[in-house]
């Protein structure tokens, strides 16, 4: 049977936009090619896809236009946030577009830093976090500002005692990932917000990774800030929204006109809100995340099975996402094992880390060895991930490691 992207909607079963996908990419021109990268990027999903070139048809006018053609493009994005906004259970005018979760992080870093115009400004976050966090917290440091880079256990969990100590008063903001990118691990969130309360701190975390996978609402996580990227959630690239909880306050990232009500300057996209919105709408149903952590463990249960000790877990065993899987194989570089299994795309950390073989910092603040974080592979499953192209990626693993 045949599915067309026009006839689907948001109730349309998970399988058949299953089929959907795999009818039209590469699985069908080459059996062997299997996409295990989800955390690198997703493809955007068929229902997503149709609703884009509806709008692109009804709504291509400025949002900010008052007349005929502007009046349904602020309609789809109004609807857009609301979408965005009952995922996180949070108001709509909570919800800012931005262009990914790169400018949502640094919105939130720069913005606050900027607002407070504290000479002596300390923020807290983690030894762990995605170079979106890093990067940003390294340039405020030349402004003068105090970085503490909590350190992490074995498994990649920080201990949230260390952030209590941490705290001074010229603390102005805490961000700690909800789930590494690399090895999965989720961080103690509700408890370290808890914490930020208790000292009238603002806190915010990176939810790239956790949104569409595990439970992300604001309230229950305690969280001010929230960073969403599009194409990690089957949207397209170029799209994240931030959460702001009401009453916060931050320096705009980009200036210009007053959009997003003076939150971010730059002309709305109806295409992309609509499409972050839907892809929203549809990473509500977490009831797939138990398939795919049973073909995550199904992975990994036969390749201990078989390898025994010459195979180690990265992340924690147990707090980590249900799509992620990151080992190290003894006596294996894992960029050169890639290379033995060319129709598998996984990453050898990180996908910003790509191509690189030199141990990551996320496995570093682990106490990863150089040799065991070189050895390392990181799968990581969504949607259209099926059983039996992770039984081929068993087989072949096994071919070469037991050869």
């Amino acid at each position: 049977m045949t599915y067309h992207c026009g006839s689907l909607t948001n109730t349309t079963p998970l399988t058949n936009r299953i089929q959907v996908y795999n009818g039209g990419n590469m699985n069908s021109r080459n059996q062997q090619q299997i996409y295990l990268d989800f955390n690198a990027s997703t493809p955007i999903d068929p229902w997503v896809e149709a609703a884009m070139h509806h709008t692109m048809e009804h709504a291509f006018g400025n949002p900010s236009s008052s007349h005929w053609a502007g009046k349904p493009a602020r309609i789809v994005v109004e609807a857009a946030r609301h979408k965005v906004a009952t995922l996180l259970a949070c108001k709509p005018a909570e919800i800012v577009f931005t262009s990914g979760g790169s400018e949502s992080n640094n919105q939130v870093l720069k913005g606050l830093f900027f607002a407070r115009q504290a000479t002596n400004a300390h923020i807290i976050t983690t030894a762990v976090e995605h170079p979106a966090i890093v990067k940003p917290c390294r340039f405020l440091e030349r402004l003068g500002a105090k970085i503490t880079w909590l350190p992490v256990d074995k498994t990649g969990r920080i201990d949230a005692n260390d952030l209590r100590q941490s705290i001074t008063a010229d603390t102005i903001l805490i961000s700690i990932m909800h789930a590494n990118n690399e090895v999965g691990t989720i961080q103690p969130i509700e408890d370290c917000a808890q914490i930020a309360r208790q000292h009238g701190i603002p806190f915010h975390t990176d939810a790239a990774q956790s949104v569409g996978k595990i439970p992300t609402r604001v309230d229950e996580l305690g969280v001010d800030f929230l960073t969403i990227a599009g194409h990690k959630l089957y949207a397209p690239k170029g799209i994240g929204a931030l959460y702001m909880r009401e009453g916060s306050r931050l320096e705009p990232l980009i200036h210009g006109a007053d959009h997003e009500s003076g939150r971010r300057a730059g002309t709305e996209s109806a295409l992309l809100a609509n499409a972050l919105g839907d892809a929203c709408e549809l990473a509500g149903d977490l009831s797939d995340m138990t398939r795919t952590g049973a073909l995550r463990d199904r992975l990994w249960t036969a390749l201990k099975e078989h390898c025994g000790d010459r195979v180690v877990l990265n992340g924690h065993p147990e707090a980590r996402l249900p799509n992620t899987l990151n080992i190290s194989f003894k006596g294996h570089v894992g960029s050169e094992l890639l290379k033995l299994l060319p129709g598998v795309a996984a990453s050898t950390g990180s996908a910003c880390h790509a191509g690189r073989v030199e141990l990551s910092p996320v496995l570093h603040a682990m106490g990863v060895s150089p040799e065991a974080g070189a050895a390392a592979i990181r799968f990581s499953l969504g949607r259209t991930t099926t059983a039996e192209e992770i039984e081929v990626v068993v087989k072949q693993l096994i071919a070469l490691l037991t050869a």
